[in-house]
């Protein structure tokens, strides 16, 4: 039912119910009560004028006056009135029925008879027949007897009775009053009814707009206060709620938003679990982990929210242990470590928070640092060994001719410079890589700088049967630039050209203006450098295949202080290569190194 829905239409049906309640109990009470006293009333009516009545014939000295007088009451409270004097009787009314007025009722009816035979005042209700007005016979009639105490007739008695039309026309009539009164209590109880819930559910429905604004995010809404009584607390507890809401969620959005950002700038990976394992929060490293798993299976991004089974495994671990556990996942080459860590809700585990740490760098460095040992090492046991067993070799006498010994004298000469080189660019290196190398900046013109560092390989070209193309363009306008460091880099990269390119081959310079820089590119025509080694070229101690190269290689330290030069000046490097096609040097330098 929809008034069962609203609270006005709960509020009007119990207060209507309640009055209808009580008015029905009122009005039964009050119909039986009026039914009851409008009996007494026409009941006692009768016996005081029945009373008056017989004192009046009682006393000697009123004589027919009585019988006048009484008469005259009789009819004046439209009673009707019979007198019994030894079986005969007088008749004040009806008038015109004296003749035929049935004077037997008085004796055969037992309750009437008690008033002539046993000498009692009766008052008494029935359908004895009397006749009324207008020769009418009367239904339900009152009849009030009273014997008589007259010395001319020892069993006179007095009959007074009345219609009971009358006390039924008064009982309709009051029961009209209350039925009407009820009607006017039952519309005036509506209409309160409907002013009392309208009065106080305008304010409930004003607080349920207003909380239907603050669960969309409003919270300047605010209830207006009206009353100072239970509803008007209401609204003022309305409004410090979504006051203190407000606060609360300001500050709960001020810390998801701080704990996005932490979560955003980690280098670390992380990831939130929920009971099932399933994924509800990552940070850009964990999904460039999860990525990369996804690729590795051939999944697409949507196709799968599993983890990886490693991780799926800690957290099996986590949820059944209840502790920290961790683990190692190799993913597309990349090592991560993962920690993870159980969440509680209350008495059990609700999830776990994992974070994921990319190793791959430090175990690379690690690498790194073994090998450069390893090189290193590797470098200057040949050029000592050398030195060791030619010096034991002069000592000997071994070398006993002159030339003999000035030839062992000239390989322990290069082989010190071997390693005296060897030392310095590991120290230029250190420094460079330590951010400590020194630029002396000036202005050079690169058109005709790399030209002059061209014509110093003329001679070792030419030798080799190797062509120097020129292709540097001319460029106006000059690089701020260490030229010491730029010749440097102009030499190596020349000079590993060279070496790498078999005779009859071709080695190209080329000098263009590029964007805000000036472009250089060294390209040969040599054995070129494995595709999956080309990444490494600019490490310290990466080398060719010696079957590649001719002569002597070199210590694997040139590139490495190449790239670290051009950086120094805010430029690039880079290298392209194919495989007996040749390999092509970019060094792009800017114009102003700051």
């Amino acid at each position: 039912m929809w008034l069962w829905r609203s609270v006005v239409g709960k509020l009007w049906l119990t207060i209507l119910l309640l009055v209808s309640v009580v008015l029905i109990i009122l009005t039964i009470m009050l119909l039986q009560y009026f039914e009851r006293f409008h009996t007494d009333q026409a009941e006692s009516h009768l016996m005081n004028h029945a009373t008056l009545i017989a004192t009046l014939l009682e006393n000697e000295d009123t004589g027919e006056a009585a019988l006048s007088i009484s008469q005259t009451i009789a009819e004046t409270y439209a009673t009707k009135a019979v007198i019994i004097l030894d079986g005969e009787h007088y008749l004040f009314a009806p008038e015109g029925v004296e003749e035929n007025f049935p004077t037997s009722v008085f004796f055969e009816d037992e309750s009437l008879a008690q008033v002539v035979n046993e000498r009692e005042t009766i008052v008494t209700q029935g359908d004895f027949s009397l006749p009324l007005d207008d020769d009418e016979t009367s239904g339900a009639v009152m009849v009030v007897g009273i014997p008589l105490d007259i010395s001319e007739s020892d069993n006179a008695s007095l009959y007074l009775y009345q219609s009971l039309e009358v006390v039924e026309r008064a009982t309709s009539q009051t029961k009209n009053i209350i039925f009407l009164s009820a009607g006017i209590a039952i519309v005036l109880t509506t209409i309160f009814a409907f002013f009392l819930t309208t009065r106080i559910t305008s304010p409930l429905r004003r607080m349920r707009r207003a909380s239907l604004e603050v669960a969309k995010g409003n919270f300047d809404m605010k209830v207006p206060i009206l009353t100072n009584d239970e509803i008007g607390l209401l609204a003022i507890a309305f409004n410090r709620m979504a006051r203190a809401l407000n606060t609360n969620l300001n500050a709960l959005n001020q810390e998801k938003e701080q704990l996005s950002r932490i979560l955003i700038s980690m280098a670390d990976g992380v990831i939130t679990l929920d009971r099932e394992g399933s994924v509800m929060v990552t940070n850009p490293p964990a999904n460039e982990f999860i990525g990369a798993w996804l690729y590795e299976q051939g999944y697409e991004v949507e196709e799968s929210g599993d983890l990886p089974k490693e991780l799926q495994e800690i957290f099996n671990k986590v949820v059944e242990e209840e502790k920290e556990q961790m683990g190692e996942v190799d993913v597309q080459g990349r090592s991560w470590v993962i920690l993870m860590t159980p969440l509680y809700d209350q008495q059990y585990v609700r999830g776990a928070v994992a974070v994921l740490r990319d190793m791959t760098e430090e175990r690379l460095h690690d690498k790194l640092r073994k090998d450069f040992i390893a090189n290193v090492s590797h470098e200057l046991r040949t050029p000592i060994s050398m030195l060791q067993g030619y010096s034991e070799a002069i000592i000997d006498g071994i070398a006993e001719t002159e030339e003999e010994k000035t030839e062992m004298a000239q390989i322990i000469y290069d082989e010190s410079l071997r390693m005296g080189r060897l030392v310095n660019e590991l120290l230029d290196l250190a420094r460079m890589e330590a951010g400590h190398i020194q630029l002396d900046i000036e202005a050079i013109n690169i058109s005709e700088f790399c030209k002059r560092v061209l014509r110093k390989f003329q001679g070792v070209a030419k030798e080799h049967r190797i062509e120097l193309v020129d292709e540097i363009y001319e460029i106006e306008k000059t690089i701020l630039a260490d030229a010491d460091r730029v010749e440097q880099v102009l030499t190596n990269l020349i000079d590993n050209a060279i070496r790498h390119t078999s005779e009859d081959g071709k080695v190209t310079l080329r000098v263009e203006s590029f964007h805000n820089g000036v472009k250089i590119d060294i390209q040969d025509t040599g054995s070129g450098i494995p595709e999956e080694d080309l990444p490494f070229v600019f490490e310290r101690f990466y080398k060719a295949d010696k079957a590649r190269t001719r002569g002597r290689s070199g210590t694997g330290l040139g590139l490495a202080i190449v790239k670290n030069i051009v950086e120094a000046h805010n430029g690039k490097v880079s290298a392209h290569s194919k495989i007996n096609e040749g390999t092509t040097f970019s060094v792009f330098l800017p114009y102003d190194h700051e």
